[in-house]
Protein backbone atom coordinates (compact mmCIF):
# COMPACT_ATOMS: atom_id res chain seq x y z
CA UNK A 1 0.00 0.00 0.00
CA UNK A 2 3.29 2.51 0.73
CA UNK A 3 4.79 2.07 -2.73
CA UNK A 4 0.98 2.80 -4.01
CA UNK A 5 0.73 5.96 -1.80
CA UNK A 6 4.20 6.71 -2.96
CA UNK A 7 3.14 6.85 -6.76
CA UNK A 8 0.26 9.07 -5.88
CA UNK A 9 2.39 11.47 -3.84
CA UNK A 10 5.08 11.67 -6.76
CA UNK A 11 1.98 12.63 -9.29
CA UNK A 12 0.89 15.35 -6.66
CA UNK A 13 4.05 16.44 -6.15
CA UNK A 14 5.14 17.06 -9.99
CA UNK A 15 2.12 19.21 -10.04
CA UNK A 16 2.79 21.21 -7.10
CA UNK A 17 4.62 23.95 -9.09
CA UNK A 18 2.79 27.19 -11.02
CA UNK A 19 5.41 26.97 -13.51
CA UNK A 20 4.94 23.09 -14.38
CA UNK A 21 0.62 23.83 -13.97
CA UNK A 22 1.21 26.24 -16.42
CA UNK A 23 3.22 24.09 -18.70
CA UNK A 24 0.15 21.92 -18.16
CA UNK A 25 -2.26 24.40 -19.24
CA UNK A 26 -0.45 25.00 -21.94
CA UNK A 27 -0.22 21.84 -23.36
CA UNK A 28 -3.94 20.68 -23.07
CA UNK A 29 -4.09 22.71 -26.07
CA UNK A 30 -1.74 22.01 -28.26
CA UNK A 31 1.62 19.96 -28.55
CA UNK A 32 4.39 22.24 -28.24
CA UNK A 33 8.63 22.40 -28.53
CA UNK A 34 10.73 24.28 -25.52
CA UNK A 35 11.09 26.92 -27.24
CA UNK A 36 7.57 27.67 -27.47
CA UNK A 37 6.82 26.64 -24.09
CA UNK A 38 9.68 28.53 -22.47
CA UNK A 39 8.29 31.86 -24.64
CA UNK A 40 4.97 31.44 -23.97
CA UNK A 41 5.11 30.71 -19.86
CA UNK A 42 7.54 33.21 -19.80
CA UNK A 43 10.47 31.22 -17.80
CA UNK A 44 14.32 30.68 -19.18
CA UNK A 45 14.19 27.36 -21.65
CA UNK A 46 16.77 25.93 -18.78
CA UNK A 47 13.85 25.85 -16.25
CA UNK A 48 11.23 24.98 -18.72
CA UNK A 49 13.36 21.86 -19.51
CA UNK A 50 13.84 20.82 -15.99
CA UNK A 51 10.22 21.41 -15.06
CA UNK A 52 9.30 19.13 -18.31
CA UNK A 53 11.23 16.67 -16.92
CA UNK A 54 9.73 16.29 -13.63
CA UNK A 55 6.37 16.29 -15.39
CA UNK A 56 7.65 13.27 -18.17
CA UNK A 57 9.63 11.75 -14.93
CA UNK A 58 5.91 11.24 -13.58
CA UNK A 59 3.93 10.16 -16.66
CA UNK A 60 2.45 13.55 -17.31
CA UNK A 61 3.93 14.16 -20.16
CA UNK A 62 5.53 12.94 -23.24
CA UNK A 63 8.15 13.80 -25.75
CA UNK A 64 9.45 13.38 -29.22
CA UNK A 65 12.30 14.30 -30.97
CA UNK A 66 12.18 16.36 -34.60
CA UNK A 67 15.41 17.40 -35.66
CA UNK A 68 17.25 19.58 -33.54
CA UNK A 69 13.87 20.27 -30.80
CA UNK A 70 12.00 18.35 -28.70
CA UNK A 71 8.09 18.73 -28.58
CA UNK A 72 5.94 17.98 -25.32
CA UNK A 73 2.62 16.81 -25.38
CA UNK A 74 0.09 15.58 -22.42
CA UNK A 75 0.38 11.84 -21.80
CA UNK A 76 -3.20 11.11 -22.21
CA UNK A 77 -6.83 12.93 -21.88
CA UNK A 78 -6.85 11.28 -18.27
CA UNK A 79 -3.77 13.66 -17.36
CA UNK A 80 -6.63 16.38 -18.47
CA UNK A 81 -9.20 15.79 -16.62
CA UNK A 82 -6.74 15.42 -13.64
CA UNK A 83 -5.97 19.10 -14.68
CA UNK A 84 -9.17 19.77 -14.92
CA UNK A 85 -9.98 18.71 -11.37
CA UNK A 86 -7.63 19.78 -9.41
CA UNK A 87 -8.70 23.45 -10.96
CA UNK A 88 -12.21 23.16 -9.96
CA UNK A 89 -11.64 21.68 -6.34
CA UNK A 90 -8.90 24.47 -5.81
CA UNK A 91 -11.29 26.95 -7.31
CA UNK A 92 -14.64 25.54 -4.53
CA UNK A 93 -11.79 24.64 -1.43
CA UNK A 94 -9.43 27.71 -1.33
CA UNK A 95 -10.81 31.07 -0.02
CA UNK A 96 -8.56 33.36 -2.46
CA UNK A 97 -9.28 30.85 -5.87
CA UNK A 98 -12.55 31.13 -4.73
CA UNK A 99 -12.76 34.98 -4.30
CA UNK A 100 -11.06 35.47 -7.85
CA UNK A 101 -13.98 32.93 -8.89
CA UNK A 102 -16.54 35.05 -7.77
CA UNK A 103 -15.15 38.33 -9.04
CA UNK A 104 -14.38 36.28 -12.37
CA UNK A 105 -17.66 35.08 -12.88
CA UNK A 106 -19.91 38.51 -11.60
CA UNK A 107 -17.87 40.44 -14.64
CA UNK A 108 -18.70 37.39 -17.18
CA UNK A 109 -22.69 37.28 -16.11
CA UNK A 110 -22.74 40.85 -16.45
CA UNK A 111 -21.73 40.83 -20.00
CA UNK A 112 -23.41 38.02 -20.59
CA UNK A 113 -22.35 34.52 -21.78
CA UNK A 114 -23.11 31.49 -24.34
CA UNK A 115 -23.71 27.85 -22.54
CA UNK A 116 -22.54 25.07 -24.71
CA UNK A 117 -25.81 24.28 -25.31
CA UNK A 118 -26.54 27.27 -26.90
CA UNK A 119 -23.58 26.90 -29.37
CA UNK A 120 -24.64 24.05 -29.89
CA UNK A 121 -27.69 24.97 -31.43
CA UNK A 122 -26.40 27.99 -33.51
CA UNK A 123 -23.51 26.27 -34.86
CA UNK A 124 -23.34 27.11 -38.91
CA UNK A 125 -25.58 29.84 -38.20
CA UNK A 126 -25.00 32.49 -40.22
CA UNK A 127 -25.93 34.92 -38.01
CA UNK A 128 -22.92 33.32 -35.56
CA UNK A 129 -19.51 34.64 -35.76
CA UNK A 130 -17.42 31.95 -33.76
CA UNK A 131 -14.00 33.61 -32.96
CA UNK A 132 -10.79 31.66 -31.51
CA UNK A 133 -9.06 33.78 -29.07
CA UNK A 134 -5.93 31.86 -28.65
CA UNK A 135 -2.57 31.46 -30.37
CA UNK A 136 -2.73 30.17 -34.16
CA UNK A 137 -0.28 27.51 -32.53
CA UNK A 138 -3.26 26.02 -30.34
CA UNK A 139 -6.02 26.70 -32.73
CA UNK A 140 -4.46 24.93 -35.29
CA UNK A 141 -4.18 21.80 -32.92
CA UNK A 142 -7.61 21.50 -32.41
CA UNK A 143 -10.42 24.65 -32.65
CA UNK A 144 -14.20 24.50 -32.12
CA UNK A 145 -16.03 23.58 -35.22
CA UNK A 146 -16.38 26.73 -37.85
CA UNK A 147 -14.32 29.11 -35.69
CA UNK A 148 -12.35 31.02 -37.27
CA UNK A 149 -8.51 32.11 -35.74
CA UNK A 150 -8.39 35.67 -34.23
CA UNK A 151 -5.41 35.86 -31.74
CA UNK A 152 -6.59 38.59 -29.35
CA UNK A 153 -3.57 40.21 -29.72
CA UNK A 154 -4.48 40.49 -33.42
CA UNK A 155 -7.94 41.61 -32.57
CA UNK A 156 -7.89 45.10 -32.56
CA UNK A 157 -6.19 45.17 -36.19
CA UNK A 158 -8.78 43.05 -37.34
CA UNK A 159 -12.11 44.37 -36.23
CA UNK A 160 -13.45 45.22 -39.43
CA UNK A 161 -13.25 41.64 -40.38
CA UNK A 162 -16.10 40.78 -38.44
CA UNK A 163 -19.45 41.38 -39.56
CA UNK A 164 -21.37 44.67 -38.18
CA UNK A 165 -24.92 42.88 -37.11
CA UNK A 166 -23.91 39.57 -36.56
CA UNK A 167 -23.84 37.85 -33.35
CA UNK A 168 -20.10 37.01 -32.26
CA UNK A 169 -19.22 34.22 -29.30
CA UNK A 170 -15.73 34.45 -28.61
CA UNK A 171 -13.55 31.69 -26.56
CA UNK A 172 -10.35 30.55 -25.26
CA UNK A 173 -8.53 27.87 -23.12
CA UNK A 174 -10.81 27.02 -21.02
CA UNK A 175 -13.49 28.67 -18.26
CA UNK A 176 -11.13 30.69 -16.17
CA UNK A 177 -9.07 31.98 -18.89
CA UNK A 178 -9.96 35.88 -19.25
CA UNK A 179 -8.42 36.10 -23.31
CA UNK A 180 -12.12 35.50 -24.62
CA UNK A 181 -14.41 37.87 -21.76
CA UNK A 182 -11.01 40.65 -23.08
CA UNK A 183 -11.95 39.78 -27.14
CA UNK A 184 -15.49 40.86 -25.93
CA UNK A 185 -15.16 44.21 -24.62
CA UNK A 186 -13.19 45.57 -27.53
CA UNK A 187 -15.61 43.77 -30.09
CA UNK A 188 -18.17 46.06 -27.95
CA UNK A 189 -15.99 48.90 -27.88
CA UNK A 190 -16.10 48.44 -31.70
CA UNK A 191 -19.67 48.29 -32.22
CA UNK A 192 -20.09 44.28 -32.28
CA UNK A 193 -22.28 42.35 -30.31
CA UNK A 194 -20.54 39.89 -29.26
CA UNK A 195 -20.73 37.25 -26.06
CA UNK A 196 -17.90 34.70 -24.50
CA UNK A 197 -18.32 30.79 -24.60
CA UNK A 198 -18.97 30.07 -20.43
CA UNK A 199 -15.96 26.97 -20.85
CA UNK A 200 -13.50 26.56 -23.46
CA UNK A 201 -11.19 24.09 -25.51
CA UNK A 202 -10.43 22.84 -22.34
CA UNK A 203 -14.16 22.14 -21.05
CA UNK A 204 -15.07 21.23 -24.79
CA UNK A 205 -12.21 18.47 -24.40
CA UNK A 206 -13.03 16.76 -21.77
CA UNK A 207 -16.89 16.39 -22.91
CA UNK A 208 -15.50 14.90 -26.24
CA UNK A 209 -17.52 17.01 -28.51
CA UNK A 210 -15.76 17.31 -31.88
CA UNK A 211 -13.59 19.44 -33.03
CA UNK A 212 -11.83 20.48 -35.83
CA UNK A 213 -8.29 20.54 -36.69
CA UNK A 214 -5.64 22.09 -39.36
CA UNK A 215 -5.43 18.63 -40.61
CA UNK A 216 -9.05 17.68 -40.60
CA UNK A 217 -10.24 20.54 -42.34
CA UNK A 218 -7.92 20.04 -45.35
CA UNK A 219 -8.98 16.45 -45.28
CA UNK A 220 -12.72 16.17 -44.35
CA UNK A 221 -15.98 18.02 -44.63
CA UNK A 222 -16.64 19.55 -41.36
CA UNK A 223 -19.93 17.08 -39.36
CA UNK A 224 -23.34 18.98 -39.22
CA UNK A 225 -25.21 19.81 -36.64
CA UNK A 226 -27.44 16.60 -36.13
CA UNK A 227 -24.44 15.32 -35.08
CA UNK A 228 -23.69 17.53 -32.89
CA UNK A 229 -26.99 16.58 -30.97
CA UNK A 230 -25.83 13.30 -30.79
CA UNK A 231 -22.79 14.27 -29.17
CA UNK A 232 -24.26 16.15 -27.01
CA UNK A 233 -26.73 13.16 -26.22
CA UNK A 234 -23.74 10.82 -25.32
CA UNK A 235 -21.77 13.17 -23.27
CA UNK A 236 -24.90 13.73 -20.60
Amino acid sequence: MSTVLAGFARVAKAMANPVRLHLLDLLSQAERNVEDLAAAANVPIGNTSAQLKVLRDAGLVCSRREGTRIYYRLAGDDVVSLYAVLREVSQHRLAAAEVLSVGHVGSAQSSGIVTREELLRRLWDDRTVLIDVRPTVEYHSAHLPGAISVPLEELRSRVDEVPVGSEVVTYCRSAHCLLAQEAVWLLRAHGRCARRLEEGMLEWRLHRLPVESQETRRHAPPQRPREYVHAVARSA
